[in-house]
């Protein structure tokens, strides 16, 4: 597919790895001529934060891009206790993840404090936040510094769903881990780009997909195969699922191959059946001012060609 060229954009991938996180991470460094990693946050979520950070260094390893700093963040919700994706995928979750480790270690400073620091450090409205977890990171930072919110460009989230959800009959894993934090994120004055439910489920990874992918001439080639065993376990059996987080980082270099609306979208922190839905006013009836992007059209064909070249380049 041709790109066209876009300016390059410093972002922060707040992340917990998470084989599709994985991949979203070497899609962003495929891309160095378009995306600045300025660094990577780790996130609880998909497993503890411990293992979300140590996950990341890998990939980091993997990409021999270790000079990219990663810093631990917070290891429980701020509401609750932690729901990690055992509950989607049980031990498969840490399939794939005997990676050669990093030898590098996170960085010391506390990853809110880093991310509130790095955006004061940038001139306003020039750093974009990619968010593929759970938002209790971007929440923390917004409580203690309200003035980062409106200073960044953009926020570029995986989470939240309006036709159905993965964790009840409503909510997505992300929103559902910390609906709390997703409240005080979607009630920040940032322009918030949603990588939904919505969208993502049109990218599912066929067979043919996952050929594709697992035989791309490259060095890290057995290394993809080990990250994609989650999947293939999935497609293999008729039960094919989506790559989720990767979409974020190719929204930022290929938004021509999605497509979406302005709409008003409020998270439901009440305990009960409807814990951590997005509602989203799509058809503007209830008079709430717009406060997010809403994605809800993807090329799937487009989408996995940019994902297959970007790891042909690696």
């Amino acid at each position: 597919m041709q790109q066209a060229s876009i300016p390059r954009q410093s972002i922060i991938i707040d992340t917990d790895p998470g084989q599709d996180d994985a991949l979203a991470i070497l899609l962003a460094f495929a891309h160095g001529e378009a995306l600045d990693i300025l660094g990577i946050t780790a996130v609880c979520g998909n497993i503890s934060v411990q293992a979300t950070a140590a996950n990341a260094l890998k990939v980091l390893a993997l990409a021999g891009r270790e000079d990219v700093p990663v810093f631990l963040g917070a290891a429980s919700p701020l509401v609750g206790e932690l729901v990690t994706a055992e509950r989607l995928h049980g031990e498969a979750i840490t399939e794939g993840w005997d990676l050669p480790v990093s030898t590098t270690a996170p960085r010391p400073e506390f990853a809110a404090d880093w991310i509130i620091e790095t955006v004061l450090s940038k001139p306003p409205a020039s750093v974009t936040i990619c968010a593929l977890g759970p938002l209790t990171n971007i929440a923390l930072a917004f409580a203690k510094r309200p003035d980062i919110a409106s200073r960044l460009k953009r926020l570029v989230l995986m989470g939240g769903a309006s036709q159905g959800g993965n964790m009840n009959a409503v909510a997505e894993f992300n929103v559902f881990v910390d609906p709390h934090a997703a409240a005080r994120v979607f009630s920040a004055p940032v322009s918030k780009t949603v990588v939904s439910l919505d969208v993502t489920s049109k990218l599912l990874m066929t067979e043919y997909v996952l050929d594709r992918l697992t035989t791309v001439t490259s060095k890290i080639t057995e290394q993809l195969k080990k990250l994609l065993t989650l999947y293939e376990g999935y497609t293999r059996t008729g039960r094919p699922r989506s790559l989720h987080d990767p979409a974020v980082i190719a929204w930022l270099l290929a938004p021509e191959i999605f497509s979406g609306k302005e709409v008003n979208v409020e998270i439901d922190t009440t305990p009960g059946l409807t814990y951590g839905q997005t509602i989203v006013d799509m058809n503007a009836v209830t008079g709430r001012a717009t406060n997010a992007f809403w994605l809800t059209v993807a090329d799937r064909d487009a989408f996995y060609e940019l994902l297959e070249s970007a790891l042909a380049r690696l």
